[in-house]
């Protein structure tokens, strides 16, 4: 039975809405983090360190064991083999959390947990050059360094796109900042585009649930259902929460590419790949997954984005979003067409 918990990293986003449910289960939480970005949630034990430094992390195991760890921060293949060969012995359940990017074929097939990984095989063929192939690889690495010092003890969760409040990559922040102007919004590529983010608390509960009753190693994509939500129903949630004026102009996908938009960063959540949404989260609804409503993930988040806070800086949120220039641009030559 679960009752201690290390979270490696634990001070925003999704690695403070892991540490704030275990301390909601009543769990004794430990949060191991450089102290220099997020805050430390109120009731866990911060222990400061640079999980780089194996000096540190060998600190860190002697304060140990704990029953599970949770891992939101390993972001890469040297960084996460480290980590896990340092902290084998102080857990009997290492919960990695990595991303559907490990798929050799992510984002242009449907995927499911038993295709192979981009340290199993080579991207499939067609791979568009908008898709950063390295940070899959790496994070694949990362999950067969993890696989060897841990065994049957590690739970890998892959999610697709995380939302909530304290996101720092900015994709829901950016498209609620933009309805709340107004006026005529850009609406990329058709309306009917069904779309799976999953809430990074949902992430948050999941993480828990498998770290109190894994038994093996075991493998979970986390994805809302198909039927979550669509582009449209997406970009009027956010009309709505805001309360904005804003008209949405739905503009033809090829139409945008042709003219130089750029899919994924510069429209959030609009990608033309078939296979970006259409990744099986069947695995893990069938182990207890329940999404909330997109509706309570875009409210909460508006909530956060209104009472100032601020989300962490990250270098990926410079790309999000279209500037008002090129949006001006786009709707222009769309109603010249």
């Amino acid at each position: 039975m679960t009752s201690s918990v290390l979270v490696m990293g634990g001070s925003h986003f999704l690695g403070r809405a892991v540490a704030a449910e275990a301390l909601r289960r009543g769990w004794s939480v430990t949060v191991f983090n450089r102290g220099k970005t997020g805050r430390n949630p109120d009731g866990a034990h911060a222990i400061q360190g640079d999980r780089t430094n194996q000096d540190d992390l060998v600190r860190l195991a002697g304060i140990g064991p704990w029953d599970a760890i949770i891992d939101t921060s390993g972001m890469s293949a040297d960084v996460v083999d480290l980590a896990t060969r340092t902290l084998a012995e102080a857990t009997s359940r290492y919960v990695y959390v990595s991303t559907v990017s490990v798929y050799a074929g992510w984002p242009l097939i449907p995927l499911t947990e038993d295709l192979p990984t981009l340290a199993e095989a080579d991207p499939v063929s067609g791979m568009p050059d908008d898709v950063v192939v390295s940070y899959g690889v790496d994070k694949a690495n990362a999950e067969k360094s993890a696989r060897a010092n841990l065994g049957r003890a590690l739970t890998i969760l892959r999610p697709g796109v995380i939302l909530g409040p304290e996101e720092y990559v900015g994709r829901l922040p950016w498209w609620l900042r933009r309805i709340e102007q107004g006026g005529r919004v850009l609406a990329p590529g058709n309306p009917d585009q069904t779309i799976a983010p999953v809430d990074a608390r949902d992430v948050a509960t999941f993480a828990c649930d498998r770290a109190q009753v894994a038994s093996g190693a075991e493998v979970f994509n986390l994805t809302a259902p198909k039927t979550h939500a669509t582009m449209e129903s997406f970009l009027r949630t956010c009309i709505e929460v805001t309360g904005s004026d804003a008209t949405l102009e739905w503009v033809d996908g090829d139409f945008l590419l042709d003219q130089g938009a750029k899919q994924w960063t510069e429209l959030p959540l609009w990608r033309t790949y078939p296979g970006t949404w259409a990744v099986s989260g069947v695995r893990a609804k069938e182990a207890g997954l329940r999404c909330r409503p997109l509706l309570e993930t875009i409210a909460d988040t508006w909530a956060w984005l209104s009472s100032g806070e601020t989300a962490v800086e990250n270098e990926r949120a410079a790309h999000i979003g279209l500037s008002e220039e090129k949006e001006a641009a786009l709707l222009a030559a769309w109603d010249a067409r």
